[in-house]
């Protein structure tokens, strides 16, 4: 660290999110952005700050032998997030990463692993975790302000296009390499129109929308009711209702279960086909965030704030929030410290979060069509899970012919939050997700 407790940082990917961390890291007192990353050259030619001159390399791991940088900020695809920062905490660096913190359950421990065997401070970007209003509902419900909580149901209802079928491989633009940009992930012919950003919707290098909207809400969910792990029985359907070259669902319904506790997660990406909202559904009122249903009332809180509303249904309280602005603050402030006493969002909290995107995707790619009876049968069990369901139906309004597109119907798997695997019935078909192959040498190690 330099004079005056000032932290010198780097941004390692400078798509969208990345640009906003320039601007967000830049503009905190005394945090100086020395450097920054991409395999797209053009992505950071568009980078400046000021009239200073910024550092600019390709390869990252040019950044990581800067001694004078304190810390990184990953906002990489996915598939590089847990390497990224392992290498990074191995280099002696301090790191911000962008959820979902890993690609694969088993890197995300390693990553863990690493922030603890180097001693480093590692923030997960899940921001919500440093929003006033989701610390002040996170105080009350733990409190039992509102008694005890009897079911939660944690939603993403948005609605995106279909990013389109190409009938032949794209090619790569030269300013891009390739090479690094697919890195630990197979470096496959690119299927889809679009380079940048489409990705999340192929299982090699992205999460679908429930590793990357969803995990906001999924860490507000843990964050409010308190856990430090995650449910051990997962069961989930649905499918991926454009004929796209996207891989993940876009409309996902997952039934876990804490202990005794039933949590719903519900995320759908297509319009409203029985009301003709482009916007996509609304369900219990909301178009995202989580519903909690307490014994003397219930809560609807999303990104900003939310409200607490009593049996009757007259609001009782309101929640102000601010989205998390605070976050990167929040990081920067522990790195002075040398402490993540004070972090928001610990890597190990974070991986948890996102352990429970990942617990849902697993479900979903273990399973096998199935006739809508039987997936009706499998949600029954909860009432909510069922009443998802059915919103999910009328939302479609006939416009899918199940015999020809079925359901995809997950087995229900038991997780060991322990051990961090699948155990009993299905263990091997969940297991076969747990970790992901890479490719030399860019390779997540086995000992960190």
């Amino acid at each position: 660290m330099g004079a005056n407790n000032r932290v010198n940082v780097a941004v390692i990917g400078c798509g969208w999110k990345g640009g906003g961390h320039v601007k967000d890291f830049s503009a905190l007192p005394d945090v100086s952005l020395l450097a920054v990353s991409d395999p797209d050259a053009t992505r950071m030619g568009e980078v400046t700050v000021g009239h200073r001159e910024i550092v600019k390399y390709q390869d990252f791991r040019k950044i990581l032998d800067m001694k004078e940088v304190d810390a990184v900020i990953i906002a990489t695809p996915n598939h590089w997030h847990a390497l990224a920062g392992i290498w990074a905490c191995q280099a002696g660096k301090h790191v911000y990463v962008e959820k979902p913190v890993s690609h694969s359950i088993h890197e995300g421990r390693k990553m863990v692993e690493a922030a603890r065997k180097y001693n480093r401070i590692v923030q997960a970007g899940t921001q919500q975790r440093s929003c006033p209003a989701v610390i002040e509902c996170a105080a009350d419900v733990q409190a039992e302000k509102y008694g005890k909580v009897l079911w939660v149901h944690c939603m993403k209802l948005g609605s995106r296009k279909p990013i389109g079928k190409v009938s032949a491989p794209v090619p790569v633009p030269s300013y891009i390499d390739y090479n690094l940009w697919a890195g630990p992930a197979p470096m496959t012919p690119v299927r889809r129109k679009k380079f940048h950003y489409d990705w999340h919707w192929q299982w090699n290098w992205g999460n679908g929308e429930t590793g990357n909207w969803g995990v906001h809400y999924i860490d507000d969910l843990r964050h409010i009711l308190g856990w430090n792990d995650v449910p051990s029985s997962i069961i989930s359907a649905g499918n991926r209702w454009w004929d796209d070259d996207g891989q993940t669902p876009n409309m996902h319904l997952t039934l876990m279960k804490h202990n005794d506790l039933n949590v719903v997660i519900d995320i759908r990406n297509m319009q409203d086909f029985k009301t003709g909202r482009k916007a996509g559904a609304v369900y219990l009122g909301s178009t995202g965030g989580n519903y909690i249903q307490c014994e003397k009332g219930h809560i609807m809180i999303s990104r900003g704030g939310g409200k607490a509303y009593d049996n009757d249904g007259k609001m009782i309280k309101k929640y102000v929030g601010d989205g998390g602005r605070g976050h990167a603050l929040n990081f920067i402030n522990a790195v002075r410290k040398g402490s993540n006493a004070s972090l928001a969002c610990e890597i190990e909290v974070g991986h948890q979060s996102t352990v429970m995107s990942h617990l849902a995707n697993i479900s979903w790619r273990a399973g096998q069509s199935a006739p809508l009876d039987q997936v009706r049968e499998s949600f029954k069990e909860h009432e909510d899970a069922e009443n998802t369901l059915k919103s999910i139906l009328t939302q479609l309004n006939g416009t899918i012919d199940f015999t020809k597109k079925p359901f995809k119907l997950g087995p229900k798997l038991t997780y060991d939050t322990k051990k961090e695997h699948f155990i009993g019935d299905f263990a091997a078909e969940g297991n076969a997700f747990v970790k992901v192959p890479y490719r030399k040498p860019f390779v997540v190690p086995e000992q960190v």
